[in-house]
């Protein structure tokens, strides 16, 4: 097979469509939410979802965030930022984590909101009479049927090859897009709280 001439192929060619990519996606969201929505995603699945979570977890007794692989990796940095903003936030598996219970937030990622590990989480959330709060490509998947809140994010699932969402491997995009999402819910709330940085300093980990 001859090698494909339509992809990057150096480092810096890959920066650059990746970092293109990133753009789309935030572009998309901005279109759909800004202008009634586009084929992709209807806006009422983007402006006002964001806004619901935004409040849902500002509202919350207790966050727990939940992911698995690089969506749960990527997660861990938004619940990073959410004890900064000082709530009282717990990474699902570890071993301090308590139990969910009514008044907490389950933030759930899956791309494609059928990983079995989540969707169980989210079930034993929704029997403890907690909200449910996903992130996932799949409007009308089990992880998004469960939700209060579903953000629907138009990226590649880890299973799309043909390369038309992304040219990235295995779902990479979408697991940028969480990043990326986590930090705008993290700022709105952060203005919002009308803390400055150094109040929120102090809540950085001293133990390194």
């Amino acid at each position: 097979m001859p090698p494909r001439t339509d992809i990057p192929v150096t480092v810096t060619e890959s920066l650059a469509a990746i970092a293109a990519e990133n753009a789309g996606i935030v572009r998309r969201l901005l279109a759909a939410a800004g202008t009634g929505g586009t084929d992709a995603i209807p806006a009422e699945a983007v402006a006002a979802p964001l806004d619901k979570a935004a409040a849902a977890l500002q509202g919350a007794r207790r966050v727990f965030v939940l992911g698995a692989g690089r969506s749960g990796l990527a997660l861990r940095m938004t619940a990073m930022r959410l004890m900064h903003l000082g709530l009282d936030v717990h990474v699902v598996g570890e071993v301090t984590t308590p139990a969910i219970a009514a008044g907490d937030v389950l933030l759930a990622a899956s791309g494609s909101g059928g990983t079995a590990s989540v969707v169980r989480a989210a079930e034993t959330a929704v029997a403890s009479g907690a909200r449910v709060i996903a992130i996932t490509t799949a409007p009308h998947s089990p992880l998004a049927g469960l939700a209060a809140v579903s953000v629907v994010v138009p990226a590649a699932q880890k299973q799309d090859h043909d390369g038309r969402l992304s040219i990235q491997y295995s779902g990479a995009l979408f697991e940028q897009s969480l990043v990326v999402l986590g930090d705008a819910i993290f700022h709105s709330l952060w203005k919002a709280s009308g803390a400055t940085a150094d109040e929120l300093w102090p809540r950085h980990a001293n133990l390194e």
